[in-house]
């Protein structure tokens, strides 16, 4: 337990919170910004004299349920909660991985209209996509969450054919099954990725394979080759652009100027998400 920093920590955070934020009344003679200390006590439940000890850096270590007190009367975002918590001594267990998208990502992706790009969950959910990732790949709008795990579209297919026709589909299934791993060990009582985990090990020999191979690193691919039932074949960089608060990741698919995939591109832009037959 850091107390020096845990108390430095909460008196910045009491002093950014006007009263009226949390419902009390602004009053008068306030000579400091932010909450008053017994107020940060009276929201967090506990004993003005208890809070004060840990402002001093002279407290005992304080419980979970203290803690979640504090997070809950400070206003804590979830990363300032992790950070309370690593300051006293009690790191929280980690999370599930995140399925809320910010919205300047949506707005990004929206801003992008020669660029084909969606956002993927630690778990390889398909979670957000513009127009034209759509026209390139699915319309993912009517599916399911679960035909959106690309894993499961992958290793437990159902007669599909291969994943939007990529022509590197076994690269890509590495890649999966190895970040896969990653997030295992990262969320492992996260009851989805349990789930997900287990279902591929028990319907693909494949997966089980690639897991088995305790892998944890994937080769960067820097290009892709889709071959569309409309367009034909479709040749584009591929860029990754990770958003680490949230671990998901920003897909972008783009072509060079005047290349035949910048055509195809242009073109799916137009038909958006027809289909032969």
């Amino acid at each position: 337990m850091d107390r020096t920093e845990l108390a430095g920590f909460l008196r910045s955070r009491r002093e950014r919170i006007a009263p009226e934020d949390v419902g009390l009344p602004a009053g008068r003679r306030r000579r400091t910004p932010g909450l008053r200390r017994e107020e940060v006590a009276r929201l967090a439940f506990i004993s003005v004299e208890y809070y004060t000890r840990l402002e001093q850096a002279r407290g005992p270590n304080p419980s979970n349920e203290v803690l979640a007190g504090l997070t809950r009367a400070l206003r804590l975002s979830d990363v300032e909660g992790d950070h309370l918590h690593e300051l006293a001594g009690a790191p929280r267990p980690a999370r599930g991985p995140s399925r809320e998208v910010r919205q300047t990502i949506l707005d990004l992706l929206d801003r992008l209209p020669q660029t084909a790009g969606i956002v993927l969950s630690a778990t390889y959910e398909v979670l957000a996509w513009n127009p034209l990732a759509a026209a390139l790949l699915e319309d993912f709008s009517a599916l399911s969450r679960e035909e959106r795990s690309l894993p499961r579209r992958v290793f437990l297919p159902r007669g599909r054919d291969r994943l939007y026709g990529l022509v590197e589909a076994e690269a890509f299934a590495r890649a999966m099954a190895n970040r896969l791993r990653v997030t295992a060990a990262k969320y492992p009582d996260d009851p989805e990725v349990r789930t997900l985990v287990a279902d591929l090990l028990a319907g693909s020999e494949r997966f089980a394979a690639l897991w088995a191979s305790h892998d944890v690193v994937a080769a960067s691919t820097f290009s892709k080759t889709f071959e569309h039932p409309v367009v034909g074949t479709v040749c584009v960089d591929c860029d990754v652009l990770g958003i680490s608060d949230r671990d998901q990741e920003v897909v972008l698919y783009t072509a060079a100027p005047g290349s035949p995939g910048e055509e195809a591109l242009r073109l799916l832009s137009v038909l958006g998400t027809q289909r032969i037959g």
